[in-house]
């Protein structure tokens, strides 16, 4: 039997007036990619896929994929996305950590295995095991159950409302949580949905010049699409942003460029079931800078280092209880056990309560600098760097330095026609902090070095720059 979200898509592809759409210009009719879905179906069911069993999924953010999804689900199985452009050590090593034995590309069904996958307890009724590697950069398996992810769809259909003659321009991965929920969220409001293989600013303008009413973007996808001259947007009217720190300036930026589009800034997690706290267009610009309040069914709290509550208007652990969350961490039950503390999900991310009742970001406990014996949360200093009039986004990350343990190193991108210097750079921000939060080293670059999933990865800063240091630009 199927699970709820195969129910969800189903039905939602079998109402759909629009046919499914790509930036490249390819069209899918709804009935052909549920026609394709019950092929997949087929395929498994004649081959002998148990239930619950993990099934491996080429994505390439084609509307047939979703078709491949849907298939998986209508037979039983859990879908495993891996994306079609995946280096094959990395298609090994998932289907080693799954035992996955067939794997999907768009309409077909082939054996990688010879034997069946173990049967486990954690994947009945799940739906999804997604791959991600958080802040540790070790993969893991984050199990989502059927009945939960649609649970959640119910949430953001009341909060983000889109309406059935909407246009959604998703150019996320579907890889990817905010990639899956936007695309069927889309598709279960009666819109049209346009998917993009590949981000590219310049096909994205133009989605939203043709008509797009609803763009779902990270926050490093729309800093690129500002940089350049397609503001053309006479529809839109919703911008749904999340998967990293959205941030004032760009905030502010958006607003001037699409004065008629909302900005939902979302924030949650692949393990909390995603978009736990939203800053809704009704609480900006008075709560920019802050996550906003939790959404539906979401609880949270901040603890302190020793456990405790953290004082009023101090950071602390932000700790999240949601009844949309994963079922668990794929074949490792002592990780998922360490992952929560009384029911709450320990996020890793160091969070305030604002005076004004808005929960505001510090940084990663993982992601925190410790300089010369001072502790610097980098967001702190991205948002430092970002109020700059001339930058047009920064990203900031922890160096191993013989001296000082580690070394700030900053990357930013500068605004159109800006000649600002990582010196001069420097210089600003020294009036403006404290000496030891200033960058030791400030890199000019056209964009911020991004992860697999295209946001912003201070990782990706980290290791940039992990040899000999380099001056700055």
């Amino acid at each position: 039997m199927s699970g709820a979200l195969a129910q969800v898509l189903a039905a939602a592809l079998d109402g759909a007036g629009a046919p499914l759409a790509s930036t490249t210009g390819e069209r899918i009719e709804s009935g052909a990619v549920r026609a394709l879905a019950s092929h997949v179906a087929g395929g498994l069911r004649d081959r002998g896929v148990r239930p619950d069993e993990p099934v491996l999924v080429t994505i390439g953010n084609r509307p047939a994929d979703l078709g491949a999804l849907l298939g998986v689900w209508l037979a039983g199985a859990v879908a495993v996305p891996i994306h079609a452009s995946a280096a094959l050590a990395t298609l090994q090593s998932v289907r080693d950590a799954t035992a996955a034995r067939f794997l999907i590309d768009r309409d077909e069904v082939r054996a990688v295995a010879p034997a069946p996958p173990p049967e486990r307890n954690l994947l009945r009724g799940a739906a999804l095991v997604i791959f991600t590697s958080g802040s540790t950069g070790q993969p893991k398996g984050v199990v989502i159950g059927h009945e939960r992810f649609a649970k959640k769809l119910d949430v953001l259909g009341r909060l983000l409302r889109l309406r059935p003659d909407d246009v959604a321009v998703a150019p996320l991965q579907l890889t990817f949580i905010f990639g899956l929920w936007a695309g069927i969220l889309a598709l279960r409001s009666g819109a049209a949905l346009v998917l993009a293989p590949k981000f590219s600013a310049e096909m994205v303008a133009r989605a939203l010049a043709d008509g797009g009413t609803v763009l779902a973007a990270v926050p490093s996808m729309l800093r690129t699409m500002l940089s350049g001259a397609g503001r053309d947007a006479p529809s839109l009217h919703s911008i749904l942003t999340g998967g990293e720190a959205l941030g004032t300036a760009l905030a502010g930026a958006l607003r001037q460029a699409f004065p008629s589009a909302g900005l939902y800034d979302l924030y949650g997690l692949t393990e909390t079931g995603s978009c736990d706290f939203c800053l809704a267009p009704a609480d900006q610009p008075a709560g920019a800078g802050s996550i906003g309040s939790p959404t539906e069914g979401v609880c949270f709290r901040l603890v302190a280092d020793d456990g405790r509550p953290a004082p009023e208007g101090s950071p602390g652990e932000l700790e999240i209880r949601t009844p949309f969350g994963m079922l668990g961490y794929l074949d490792d039950e002592p990780l998922t056990a360490s992952a929560f503390s009384g029911g709450f999900f320990r996020t890793g991310d160091i969070a305030r309560l604002r005076p004004d009742g808005r929960v505001e970001l510090v940084g990663r406990s993982k992601e925190i600098i410790v300089r010369g014996g001072n502790k610097i949360a980098p967001l702190e200093i991205d948002n430092l760097l970002c109020a700059h009039p001339e930058i047009a986004g920064a990203l900031c990350a922890g160096v191993p330095d013989p001296r000082l343990g580690e070394a700030i190193h900053a990357v930013v991108v500068l605004k159109p026609g800006s000649r600002l210097t990582g010196e001069a750079l420097r210089r600003w921000a020294s009036e403006r902090t404290e000496r030891y939060k200033v960058p030791d080293a400030i890199h000019v670059r056209e964009a911020l070095p991004v992860g697999n999933t295209g946001k912003a990865s201070r990782s990706a800063v980290s290791m940039m720059f992990a040899s000999p240091a380099q001056p700055s630009v």
